[in-house]
């Protein structure tokens, strides 16, 4: 029996030590990434500012004479046309001063009329030798003066009339007027054109912004070129002739909605802060007004085209400290790190300035899963899925879409993941996305 069990024991260590399998590593799948090959657009290249709307009149109305106020003609905040009665200062006291200078008028008409005949009458008692020649002198004397007096009453009764006509203080050109600053009642005008309101024009309205000496230039070189191939020469007017186009948002609004146009530069840039100022006139005529005067405001204006921009989403791109950059995938399926220079944004995707070949295939989804110099298993997508426009319009057909019956919700959850991801866009892959952490907020031109 002992050497039974020495037997068994020595079975199982040889099992134990002598027939162990030895283990293998074995690598594990490289991870899955979306991947697409920037777009190849013609863009257009904008300088962005920002700015105020101001209007494009202004007129404090004042009192030109003084006396009571009698009447306020209009309903402060609404819109009065030119030549509207605003307010009417108690005419009596002009009225008299009128009536006076007409009275003195007469007067006066009627002492040149007496001088005139007198005058014709000694010129022919001159002739006849009955009167000497210097009582002739004397009446030529006495019409000029009282031609004098008569053209001395007529001013007055001139300035008696104006003095009347300002007791009617009327809109000296169409806006919005403002609030009364002085109610009917008091007196008005005395030693100071009192302030009574103030009216807005509200169309067309104006923006001014700043631009740098930079940007400045190279407007200046990009519309030179532009004036260039219309033939426009010197002496023509340059600004008609460029028409640069504006474009305008507000704090509230997506995009830019309004457009216009440049309409004044200053003449000179301002030494203390390198820029030089620029205003845009915009169209205003909605009631109400889209634009009100002192908004802030951002504006948008055109610089060149630029031909074969390469655009990806604004997802790929990743920072550090040594910049912008993107993760792409080469031929052997490796990933590879490029520094790159972006652009502006055009619909959800920069533009890649430096740093970037036509054809390359960018990673766009599981970026963080995506090492440089380590493979991954990439799969296309289309990089156009990835414009706001498409993305937005995938969500609202969503939620559009009539409610599923449970069957329908049964076989959708069953095949998610296979027809949307293969495609590359709609709702699901902006989800996806935000799993991943890899929505980041739009970049701006450098």
């Amino acid at each position: 029996m002992q050497k039974v069990a020495l037997l068994v024991a020595a079975v199982s260590l040889t099992q134990i030590f002598g027939c162990e399998e030895e283990n293998a590593y074995v690598a594990p799948p490289p991870p899955s990434v979306s991947v697409a090959t920037p777009l190849e657009e013609t863009v257009t290249e904008y300088l962005e500012f920002t700015g105020a709307t101001a209007s494009s009149a202004y007129v404090e109305v004042r009192a030109r004479v003084s006396g009571i106020l009698e009447t306020m003609l209009f309903r402060p905040g609404n819109v009065v046309q030119q030549g509207d009665i605003l307010f009417e200062i108690d005419p009596s006291e002009y009225e008299a001063n009128l009536s006076a200078a007409q009275a003195d008028l007469k007067v006066a008409e009627a002492e040149l009329d007496q001088a005139t005949t007198e005058l014709e009458r000694s010129e022919r008692l001159y002739k006849k030798g009955a009167v000497a020649e210097v009582k002739v002198v004397e009446w030529q004397t006495a019409q000029n003066v009282a031609k004098a007096a008569k053209q001395q009453g007529e001013a007055r009764v001139e300035r008696a009339r104006l003095d009347l006509g300002y007791t009617k203080i009327e809109a000296p050109m169409t806006g919005r007027v403002s609030r009364n600053l002085v109610d009917p009642g008091n007196l008005v005008g005395e030693g100071e054109a009192t302030l009574l309101t103030a009216i807005t024009a509200y169309d067309p309205m104006y923006v001014y912004f700043n631009l740098n000496e930079l940007d400045l230039l190279r407007v200046m070189d990009g519309y030179r070129k532009k004036l260039e191939e219309q033939g426009v020469g010197p002496e023509e007017d340059v600004h008609k002739k460029a028409d640069v186009p504006l474009y305008l948002g507000l704090a509230g609004e997506e995009g830019y909605p309004h457009e216009g146009r440049m309409d004044y530069s200053e003449s000179a840039v301002d030494p203390a802060t390198g820029t030089i100022q620029l205003r845009g006139i915009f169209e205003n005529a909605d009631r109400p007004p889209r634009l009100l005067p002192g908004l802030f405001a951002r504006i948008r204006m055109p610089v060149r085209e630029r031909e074969g921009a390469l655009l990806v989403t604004e997802r790929a791109v990743g920072a550090d400290q040594g910049g912008r950059y993107l993760l792409v995938v080469n031929g052997e399926n490796e990933v590879e790190k490029r520094t790159v220079r972006v652009g502006q944004n055009v619909d959800g995707l920069l533009v890649i300035k430096e740093g970037l070949q036509p054809g390359e295939r960018v990673v766009v989804q599981g970026v963080q899963r995506a090492r440089p110099g380590a493979p991954v298993d990439p799969e296309d997508v289309d990089m156009a899925s990835f414009k706001t426009s498409v993305m937005r319009a995938a969500a609202e057909a969503d939620m559009e879409s009539p409610p599923k019956s449970e069957g329908e919700k049964e076989n959708s959850s069953s095949d998610a993941g296979t027809g949307s991801e293969a495609s590359g866009g709609g709702a699901s892959e902006t989800a996806a996305s935000l799993e991943e952490g890899q929505a980041e907020p739009g970049a701006t031109q450098e």
